[in-house]
């Protein structure tokens, strides 16, 4: 089998991460001698759980610390009534525009790729403005599916603050936050010893935003880019913080993230949009986690502009265990779905479609067979 650091290219790299790996490895035991043996690191983020696993990272270290993948996945935390909203559109005669992994989520009966098969008007598009501009070359009525975290409400923002979109194209808004969710997981016993922050998002809301979870959690937080190298300097960063008694927020990512983060999309995100309290798939509501058109932009949303009745919502299968993996309380080998009846080709749960849900990372790079060596 291939050494995980055969995975580091070129070779200066492989010799960094070794040489990075070897000081995690001396702060652990320095843990250790003071009685900390169990520590456990969550990130927020799909791309980072892509990271370690592509790169065999937990293999790398110590088997005391445990490296968790929270919510970070943004279309396995979109709820089973709002997929059925779009898909209801989509068989209505409504056009509606996807993100391509959202595309294959699936809903209470069907994803919006088996709406497409029965006739319905679904179009991948790889953002906002491609919607806008295809709604403004064919005048049938349309719906774009706003999903994701607070790196993409800002691209639909723009336009609502502008009132640049066309007549014929509504807003189906199922954005959530990051930063409420992590306080959630914190908030709900979760016993953690640190946390990796999200780069993506924290380029929107700067490593400043994480700031609670150093004051109020008293946590190493660590916000970090997405190369394996990244990684392994947040872990070595939060060792050291563990061991010398601190809580602060250490911004790795600094070459993208500024402390303050992007104050434009921050602007333009809280004229269009308003927090509200919003539902996470299976797992429940998360106060203010969710965005809002405000009032003076309704005439964007899809949801007063058209009657969408989809009836009662099953967000999970009995058994399924995407929203303990989604909290990081499970991990895909505690599923009994996993690699049996729930597949790539053939996904039961959410966390097997996108390529940022955990399940098929794992499936696709095998990161349950690092926990099977150990």
């Amino acid at each position: 089998m291939t050494s995980p650091l055969e995975k580091f290219a070129p070779l200066r790299n492989r010799r960094y991460a070794l040489a990075i790996a070897e000081k995690i490895r001396k702060l652990y035991d320095q843990l250790k001698r003071r009685g900390i043996d169990e520590i456990s690191i969550m990130h927020v983020c799909g791309t980072h759980e892509h990271t370690i696993v592509q790169f065999g990272i937990r293999s790398l270290l110590p088997r005391g610390i445990r490296l968790i993948a929270g919510p970070g996945c943004p279309v396995c935390i979109v709820p089973a009534k709002e997929i059925d909203e779009a898909v209801e559109l989509a068989l209505s005669g409504v056009r509606v525009y996807t993100y391509g992994d959202m595309y294959r989520v699936p809903g209470t009966r069907m994803s919006l790729a088996q709406a497409h098969s029965e006739g319905g008007d679904v179009r991948v598009v790889y953002s906002f403005s491609d919607a806008v501009r295809l709604a403004m070359k064919d005048t049938r009525e349309s719906v774009f599916f706003a999903v994701g975290f607070e790196t993409t409400a800002p691209t639909s923002a723009v336009y609502v603050v502008r009132r640049k979109i066309p007549r014929n194209l509504k807003l189906l808004v199922s954005y959530r936050l990051v930063v409420p969710a992590v306080r959630y997981v914190l908030s709900h016993e979760h016993e953690l010893s640190g946390i990796i922050a999200p780069g993506h998002v924290s380029t929107i809301v700067g490593a400043g935003a994480w700031r609670f979870v150093a004051e109020e959690f008293r946590l190493p937080v660590v916000v970090a880019g997405f190369e394996a190298i990244d990684v392994l300097l947040a872990v070595m960063e939060i060792l050291r913080q563990l061991r010398d008694g601190e809580a602060k927020v250490h911004n790795e990512y600094s070459r993208v993230v500024r402390w303050e983060g992007n104050t434009v999309a921050q602007r333009y995100t809280w004229q269009a949009y308003e927090a509200v309290d919003a539902a996470w798939r299976g797992i429940g509501v998360i106060e203010k986690s969710g965005l809002a058109l405000r009032s003076e932009f309704r005439e964007y949303d899809a949801r007063e502009h058209y009657e969408i009745n989809v009836g009662e919502s099953v967000d999970v299968r009995p058994g399924c265990k995407c929203p303990e993996i989604i909290l990081g309380r499970a991990v895909p080998t505690d599923c009994p779905y996993f690699m049996k009846a729930c597949r790539p080709d053939r996904p039961l749960g959410p966390c097997m479609v996108s390529s940022e849900g955990t399940c098929a990372i794992w499936a696709k790079y095998g990161g349950w067979v690092e926990l099977q060596e150990e």
